[in-house]
């Protein structure tokens, strides 16, 4: 059986774009930018982004040179923010936001770079298992 559909689902453009939490139980987002950017996180009730607010909640990411590189993680105090400053080849990271985590009555997440970054996004641990082709759209 394929991943896609069994252990997750994703969005390849996924800069500024609300993951919908209600069909997985976390969100890990790809993040890349060769010359360093800072990557924002927020929550929102709705894919329309209504009531959105920063989500502070990312206390510790991966990172790595984007390229198939050794994972390194990062720690910070609990932020919406995450910076890769793209020195030493640290220019990819990794990070996850988990359903449980999100404010009551919020059910959406978005990234969203700061400059020109690519944010691919991956939904995990999914609630219902389904042929890629049966996935409900994300957006």
């Amino acid at each position: 059986m394929d991943g896609l559909g069994r252990l997750f689902n994703t969005i390849a453009v996924a800069d500024g774009v609300y993951v919908p939490l209600t069909d997985g139980q976390a969100v890990s987002f790809v993040c890349y930018l060769a010359a360093g950017d800072t990557f924002t996180v927020q929550e929102a009730q709705n894919g329309g982004g209504t009531g959105a607010k920063d989500l502070d909640v990312v206390d510790h990411y991966y990172t790595s040179d984007g390229v198939g590189g050794a994972w390194t993680e990062r720690t910070q105090a609990a932020d919406a923010a995450v910076t890769i400053s793209g020195a030493a080849g640290l220019d990819c990271a990794v990070f996850t936001v988990e359903a449980d985590s999100l404010s009551d009555g919020f059910t959406h997440v978005k990234c969203t770079s700061t400059s020109t970054g690519t944010v691919v996004a991956l939904l995990h641990d999914l609630r219902t298992q389904r042929t890629p082709q049966n996935l409900p759209a994300l957006v």
